[in-house]
C-alpha cells in the first residue's frame, strides 16, 4: 500500500503541475508544439531526476540554505551535458524554446521538495516517488502541448491532419494558460475522489505539495 501511495503521490493526487502549479512557465510558453514539450521533458526528467539522486548524498547536518545553494549547483552541472545532448537529439528546437530551457534546471522539486520530501525516504521509496512525481509532468506536457498543437496549427508532431477546427490562440502563452487553468479545474474535481478510494482502501491519506 505504501508502493501505491508513492505513486499516486507522485503521478496523480500530489502532480507538481496540476497539484502544485509548479515549472507551469514552460507549458503555457513553449508547450505549443509536441516536438517542443519532449525536448522540455527531456530535460526536465534527466536534470531533475539525476540531480535530486546525486542530492541525495550531501549530508543532512548542513543547514538548509547551504544545501539549496548545492543542490542549484549540482543542477547546474548537471545541466551542461544534458543541454550538449538537447542539441544533438532536437536540433533547431532548443533555440526555439530559449530560456526556459534553463529554467527546468532550477525547478522547486530540485531546490525545495529534495529536502522536505525526497531526501527524508528511503533511497528505494525515494527513486518511485521521484520517478513519479516527474511522470506526473510529462504527461501533463505531452498532452496539454498535442492538444495545443492539434488545434491551433492543425498539426499531431509536426504531421498535417484533416481537421476541420483551429483555435489559433492555443498556440499563443494566453491560451497555453487557459487550457493548463481548464486541466487544473477539471483535475481538482477528479482528485478528491482519488484519495477517498484510497483511504476507503486502507491507504493512508496522501497531502499534496
Amino acid at each position: 500500500m505504501n508502493n501505491r501511495c508513492s505513486i499516486l503521490d507522485g503521478f496523480i493526487t500530489g502532480n507538481a503541475v496540476l497539484s502544485g502549479f509548479m515549472v507551469i512557465s514552460p507549458i503555457i510558453v513553449c508547450g505549443n508544439t509536441i516536438m517542443n514539450s519532449l525536448a522540455l521533458i527531456y530535460a526536465f526528467s534527466a536534470i531533475t531526476f539525476l540531480s535530486v539522486t546525486i542530492g541525495s548524498f550531501i549530508p543532512k547536518k548542513l543547514s538548509f540554505g547551504f544545501k539549496t545553494i548545492i543542490h542549484a549547483v549540482i543542477a547546474s552541472l548537471v545541466y551542461i551535458p544534458v543541454k550538449m545532448a538537447a542539441e544533438e537529439f532536437f536540433p533547431g528546437v532548443i533555440e526555439r524554446i530559449g530560456i526556459y530551457f534553463m529554467l527546468v534546471a532550477v525547478n522547486s522539486i530540485i531546490v525545495v521538495q529534495s529536502q522536505t520530501k525526497f531526501h527524508n525516504m528511503t533511497k528505494g521509496k525515494m527513486t518511485v516517488s521521484l520517478i513519479c512525481h516527474i511522470l506526473g509532468f510529462d504527461v501533463v506536457m505531452l498532452v496539454i502541448s498535442a492538444v495545443r498543437e492539434l488545434l491551433a496549427y492543425g498539426t499531431f508532431c509536426g504531421r498535417i491532419v484533416d481537421a476541420d477546427m483551429f483555435i489559433s490562440g492555443l498556440g499563443m502563452p494566453f491560451g497555453g494558460f487557459i487550457l493548463l487553468g481548464l486541466a487544473c479545474g477539471l483535475y481538482r474535481s477528479i482528485v478528491p475522489s482519488v484519495k477517498n478510494d484510497d483511504i476507503a482502501g486502507g491507504g493512508s491519506n496522501v497531502s499534496d505539495f
